[in-house]
């Protein structure tokens, strides 16, 4: 298989991780991370870009001539000498420590200095040793968590990204078309329920010709193992361990596979209870009433039979999808081109990769309608954040360019500005007052109590200037859970206040997730869908949220930035714009 962006956005982070733990130049450091999170960001796959013209990966924002000439070798070879020669510097073991959420490469490094830990097995008996909290920067809390968070660190192995899935996907399917005789192919599974994390894939083919499918499965370029091989079904792993499960399935029974095998196991569990109550019976194979197939050709068929309209796959959870679907109620989801905003970006003025004026030309070039420039503010030094005086120039800048942009273009003077762990913001009232769109945020003091960290968000939702509050719980997908908070009392405070809560598109956030974004919709907030994006290419991480908004029931009238300008404005402001 051709190499996946996310494949070499991994690489350049295992590479600044290894550089990291052994104490190499931080700006080299934060150079190989720049690029993983541009080429992760990339629409257009890298490798058909080195296939095409490799020069032009120098036209990318972030992506100078090492990192340029490090892509083409990996799309060439599949792999890079210069990350094998620094994993041969560092224990194996050592790297399975960064997989621990919250313990970065410093403070691994400074474990296998200090304890000679070479292993996840080595600092789980440290800390229950109590070795750990008498090294200086751990102390007792750091040992309690880490030991804590062992299990969400075994966990993220066995699951991915859906944004790095889905490149899997779109690959495997392209393969798998090739083979002669292939009428239909999906994936099934976590993945086509739109699940943040995938653990493995499930690909159902109609075709005549099964052996000929099987066999363009086996020269999929990344399989790593065949694990088992029938006429009919066979199952592979990945290099990377992605365990893959195609079956060749006929026409008249695609819908109920591809119902049966999409699950979930909760939603399948209710519906052959419906189908039971109705004299009939229910499988991968079909809807039958004795020996009779009455239904399976299509999924819309095979709800039909059960008197059910047919379910959007991010609903199928057996949370509420039957009782809307049983009222006529089911709500008319989300859809990507319905989003008219983004409403929080970073430039090159904070920790983005591209100027102003750039990522104002991607938003056009998205047909977004209106955008919020949001840079950090000061506290978060490590990416440059904004003092009054840049802030305040930023947003000349953004008058002369909405002047420039009229009739296409309404670009907002916002930022991003940080909740302190004192609580209040972290900039003057009088700046924040001149802000057309304030996020609010905590990126410090995320170990705080639960009643400290609710306390500084209630205090920055009842700030007027403040419009949003961003990723409300500050998780980090299998690598950092979500800091202790009332969400309940945020949520009711929110709508008291007419303040909106984001769904923060990049992939390794989605927060909130989809249960506590269904929860703030019944509590009559609105939800902002917004990429965080860093880079031009950022703007594409949208699907991923409207993604998760789909698995929380939203429709476009549940989200904010869904609006035409002239309501968005309404809205925001009390008056159209």
């Amino acid at each position: 298989m051709t190499i996946t962006n996310a494949e070499i956005a991994e690489t350049f982070e295992l590479m600044a991780d290894l550089l990291e733990l052994q104490g190499a130049n931080p700006f080299r450091v934060r150079s190989y991370r720049n690029s993983a999170r541009v080429i992760r960001d990339l629409p257009e796959p890298v490798a058909d870009i080195v296939a095409q013209d490799p020069k032009r990966l120098l036209e990318i924002d972030g992506i100078g001539e090492s990192v340029a000439a490090k892509c083409q070798t990996l799309v060439q070879t599949g792999k890079l000498p210069q990350l094998e020669e620094l994993r041969a510097q560092v224990p194996e073991g050592l790297l399975a420590l960064l997989r621990i959420p919250g313990l970065g490469p410093k403070k691994a490094a400074a474990l296998h200095k200090e304890l000679g830990i070479q292993s996840v097995a080595d600092l789980e008996k440290a800390c229950r040793e109590g070795r750990v909290r008498q090294l200086k920067g751990f102390g007792e809390k750091t040992e309690k968590a880490i030991l804590e968070n062992l299990s969400l660190a075994q966990q993220a192995e066995q699951r991915i990204f859906w944004a790095d899935a889905d490149q899997i996907v779109q690959q495997l399917l392209k393969h798998l078309k090739q083979a002669p005789g292939v009428e239909q192919a999906e994936v099934a599974g976590s993945y086509r329920r739109g699940r943040e994390t995938v653990g493995d894939l499930d690909v159902l083919v109609v075709s005549t010709q099964p052996s000929k499918v099987m066999d363009q499965f086996a020269k999929f370029a990344d399989v790593g193992e065949v694990l088992a091989r029938g006429d009919t079904k066979m199952s592979i792993r990945t290099k990377r361990g992605l365990q893959i499960d195609l079956r060749v399935v006929p026409a008249e029974s695609f819908g109920a596979a591809l119902q049966y095998f999409t699950g979930s196991k909760a939603h399948n569990i209710e519906l052959r209870s419906r189908a039971r109550q109705r004299g009939l019976k229910i499988n991968e194979y079909g809807v039958y009433r004795g020996e009779e197939r009455i239904a399976g050709r299509t999924e819309e068929e095979v709800y039909a039979a059960l008197g059910l309209p047919w379910i959007p796959p991010e609903l199928r959870e057996a949370r509420q999808e039957f009782q809307w679907a049983d009222q006529g109620k089911l709500p008319e989801l989300v859809r990507l081109e319905e989003i008219r905003g983004d409403l929080h970006m970073h430039t090159s003025d904070s920790d983005g990769s591209a100027s102003l004026e750039e990522m104002a030309e991607a938003a056009v070039r998205r047909r977004l309608r209106y955008i919020a420039i949001t840079d950090h503010s000061p506290r978060v030094s490590m990416a440059h954040g904004l003092d009054p005086r840049r802030l305040r120039k930023q947003w000349r800048l953004i008058d002369e360019l909405n002047d420039r942009y009229e009739g296409k273009l309404k670009i907002l003077k916002g930022v991003e500005c940080d909740i302190l762990e004192k609580g209040g913001m972290d900039l003057p009232d009088d700046v924040l007052a001149e802000a057309d769109w304030v996020v609010a945020s905590i990126h410090y003091g995320q170990r705080q109590s639960r009643q400290q960290i609710t306390e500084r968000m209630l205090q920055a939702i009842e700030h007027p200037s403040v419009r949003v509050i961003a990723h409300p719980t500050g998780r980090l997908i299998n690598r950092r859970e979500p800091y202790q908070v009332d969400l309940e009392t945020v949520f009711r405070e929110a709508a008291q206040h007419g303040k909106f809560l984001e769904i923060n598109a990049t992939p390794d956030r989605l927060d909130l997730n989809d249960v506590h974004a269904a929860a703030a919709r019944q509590h009559g907030v609105l939800l902002v869908i917004s990429t965080d994006a860093h880079s031009p290419e950022g703007l594409d991480a949208m699907r991923y949220g409207v993604l998760q908004a789909r698995r929380a029931g939203l429709s476009a009238q549940d989200v904010l930035n869904t609006r035409p300008w002239h309501e968005f404005s309404r809205l925001v402001w009390g008056k159209s714009g």
